[in-house]
């Protein structure tokens, strides 16, 4: 068995959304999806092939045949097209302060069973990325609907490579699946176990008493040498900004901000280094990521853009910020004043300790110029229609308005050829960059301990552990 330490522990309904870098390996074991993203594509996973019609909307998959799930019963296309629709209900999909995300994607589809491994999928809109909602969409026994309904989350049956055995408040434990078929795992069994201090996990990685030590702290673990393996995370680290009321529903505004910023300056003060900076509304591992030159620092330029939209003598934003997600978020809003400061612009902040009930008020559109926040989908497609698309006006769109990169929405969702699909991201990329939606900072460097000596070992694009795919860690001395 590897003992893998970790900040939390917990597993709850599979068909909620998350981006929980402690929680997704646990579901990821447990359970299989249709496909598996590696780097910025997709391989086969349940799905050992798919095609799509022209239109982006008629999906066919082909599953392996005689999968079954950990209690014995087939994972079929009946199963398969079951989890689909109960993601789509509008009582799943839920993430902090937005419900029914993944309704907003398979809501309205339809599915038919051709036989029992090919299954139908007719969206009832184009989305030519719809793998990238497929990643997420664990496929799970409908035996443990009825539980996981009512909310008990020791009811997890998949198909995974791992089978639950235990659920603790600290401790969560799984074993090998010898008949997955994916292949067998390197690792008999698996305990994810909360340690809450990033110290204390250090140093049982040292002690030998864990096999892997996540989420640690990106100087101290430096002791760590080769068993140090650091990645970039792709989620974003942002200030929504109020484009529907205020000083900032001027565009003028909004570039002056993204301007402003030495982000390079933010990265050594905020994060001590751990970070790169962000460029564009995307990280440079996303699919279709462009380059554009909107984001570097010129306050000479911002200047100028202030005295333009009647704000040469100086402006004062309304900021919210809460206390943690970011955790750093109170330290960089502090940061951010001081560099703002430079080109006249003073912020007023408003503090706000509880993450829920903020999540909520930036959901419901009441945030006041800007705010702290940060954006997790791997999915370029995702962040466009749910963040940017004033049509769609999702949880945490802020009243940004551009029709050229809706446009090219509409032209990249229905385009299947891939490259051409890229091209389409990149240049909406290159829109946002002269035209901001957000003020965009960077993306967190994360750091990852595993016993042992292991140079090829790489994080997934994701930033989530494969534990199906880790190198054999059983009995391996610090």
């Amino acid at each position: 068995m590897i003992v893998i330490a970790q900040a939390r522990v917990g597993i709850h309904d599979p068909h909620d959304c998350t981006d929980a870098s402690d929680e997704l390996p646990i579901l990821h074991a447990i359970y299989d999806t249709l496909v598996r993203r590696v780097g910025q594509d997709f391989v086969p996973h349940l799905a050992r092939q798919w095609s799509v019609t022209q239109d982006a909307r008629h999906w066919t998959f082909h599953l392996e045949p005689d999968v079954v799930f950990h209690d014995g019963t087939p994972c079929d296309a009946e199963a398969v097209a079951a989890s689909l629709q109960r993601m789509a209900r509008e009582d799943k999909g839920y993430t902090l302060g937005s419900p029914a995300v993944w309704r907003q994607y398979l809501g309205g589809a339809s599915y038919r069973i051709v036989d029992p491994v090919t299954l139908t999928v007719t969206l009832a809109h184009p989305m030519a990325d719809l793998l990238d909602v497929l990643e997420q969409g664990f496929i799970v026994s409908p035996a443990v609907f009825g539980p996981l309904d009512t909310k008990d989350y020791t009811a997890q049956i998949g198909t995974g490579p791992y089978c639950l055995t235990s659920v603790a408040a600290d401790q969560i434990t799984a074993t090998r699946v010898a008949t997955h078929f994916a292949g067998l795992p390197a690792n008999t069994a698996v305990t994810w176990r909360r340690v809450p201090d990033s110290n204390d996990r250090l140093a049982l990685l040292q002690e030998g008493k864990v096999q892997i030590a996540n989420s640690l702290d990106f100087d101290g673990s430096r002791i760590l040498g080769d068993m140090r393996h650091v990645f970039l995370s792709p989620v974003a680290i942002i200030y929504l900004l109020n484009a529907a009321k205020g000083p900032l529903a001027d565009g003028r505004l909004r570039q002056a901000l993204a301007l402003a910023v030495d982000r390079d300056a933010i990265v050594q003060t905020v994060m001590q280094g751990a970070a790169e900076p962000l460029h564009g509304f995307v990280s440079p591992r996303h699919f279709g990521t462009g380059v554009g030159t909107g984001r570097t620092c010129d306050r000479t330029r911002a200047r100028k853009l202030l005295a333009e939209a009647g704000y040469a003598d100086g402006l004062t934003l309304e900021v919210d910020c809460p206390t943690r997600l970011p955790d750093e978020a109170e330290q960089l809003t502090t940061a951010l004043a001081e560099q703002l400061s430079h080109v006249g612009i003073s912020l007023n902040v408003h503090i706000h300790p509880e993450r829920e009930a903020y999540a909520h008020m930036v959901r419901r559109k009441e945030i006041r110029d800007l705010c702290v926040f940060d954006s997790s989908p791997m999915s370029t497609y995702r962040v466009l229609y749910e963040k940017i698309d004033a049509r769609v006006a999702g949880a945490w769109w802020q009243g940004y308005h551009n029709p050229d990169v809706e446009r090219l929405i509409d032209q990249g969702r229905g385009t299947i050829d891939r490259n051409k699909r890229a091209e389409i991201w990149r240049q909406a990329y290159g829109l946002l960059q002269e035209d901001p939606a957000w003020l965009t900072l960077y993306n967190p460097l994360r750091v990852v301990g595993i016993a042992g000596q292991h140079p090829d070992f790489e994080m997934p694009a994701d930033g989530v552990i494969d534990v199906a795919r880790l190198p054999a860690l059983e009995g391996i001395a610090p």
